[in-house]
């Protein structure tokens, strides 16, 4: 036997939790999906049980991922110094806390017509301020904060992939590159935003008006103006700079936003560009151009 098929693999356990309609359940099946052992609402006294267990002999549970939230009730308060306990018992483990904005988890209750689980007669709005206030400390130790607000379930399974997978882990940021229209107003939910209209514009050219930058003559006659390899170069090295530290701070969802007047031409053959760029690169990229339609 060969001194690497020798090797076990490391014990690991990842505790879940975070507000309700966050995503906590399809994490948890993302976690499966990677052959994890999991459980969903384990009481929170059951924890360190359960961690022992693992540890015993024989045991062939190698990975788990546990579910705690607020349906454990005043138990849940114990969490934070629990989950830091279980440095001392040897194992690999972390503390993924699934949050969205308000707007979105208002809308998501609205579509499953499920009350907030702190209680029926309470608004939503209120049971999700008092969750947030509840799961305060859990949020403060958590080792990865993800922010479901722009994902959806397939992208945040990936995120889940990524990061624990052993999938590119330093590469696990969702990034969304979106063209756009100054015209129409940046994009609300942009982290970087870059204004493309320094370079010359496709609509003065008559041939050229009709079409989007997802055409080939558009890109074109971009390609032919030495700036604007030179701006998505410079661009490409800032960003290839900037995603590992973004990604070290628990970034785990990014916007670019590339803008020019209409948002028709320029901005859309940069958004492509770069997004080519990006993927080629290792990073998963979604690709949104807002304003294409709009005159």
């Amino acid at each position: 036997m060969t001194r690497a098929a020798s090797k076990k693999p490391l014990r690991q356990l990842v505790l879940i939790t975070g507000l309700s309609g966050s995503g906590k359940g399809s994490a948890l099946k993302a976690f499966e999906d990677l052959g994890f052992y999991c459980v969903d609402n384990l009481p929170v006294d059951l924890i360190p049980k359960f961690a022992e267990l693992r540890r015993q002999p024989g045991s062939r549970i190698e990975r788990a991922a546990v579910v705690v939230d607020i349906r454990g009730g005043e138990a849940l308060s114990q969490l934070p110094a629990m989950y830091q306990s279980l440095a001392r018992n040897h194992l690999r483990h972390a503390l993924v806390f699934l949050e969205a904005s308000d707007s979105a988890l208002i809308r998501r209750f609205g579509e499953t017509r499920r009350p907030h689980p702190l209680g029926r007669d309470l608004p939503v709005r209120e049971g999700i301020r008092l969750e947030r206030l509840l799961l305060k400390p859990m949020r403060q130790v958590a080792t990865a904060v993800i922010d479901t607000t722009r994902m959806n379930v397939h992208e945040l399974r990936d995120f889940i992939q990524a990061r624990f997978g052993g999938v590119a882990g330093r590469k696990a940021v969702l990034l969304s590159v979106v063209s756009f229209g100054f015209r129409f107003g940046v994009p609300p939910d942009a982290d970087l935003v870059f204004d493309v209209r320094f370079l010359p514009n496709p609509n003065y050219v008559p041939q050229l008006k009709s079409k989007t930058g997802r055409d080939r003559a558009v890109h074109r006659f971009m390609a032919s103006f030495p700036q604007t390899q030179e701006f998505v170069t410079r661009l490409m090295d800032l960003l290839l700079y900037l995603l590992p530290h973004y990604i070290r701070e628990g970034k785990s969802y990014l916007t670019v936003a590339i803008g020019c007047t209409g948002g028709r031409h320029r901005s859309v053959a940069l958004a492509e560009q770069i997004g080519q760029a990006l993927s080629r690169e290792g990073y998963r990229t979604k690709l949104t151009h807002r304003d294409i339609a709009r005159s």
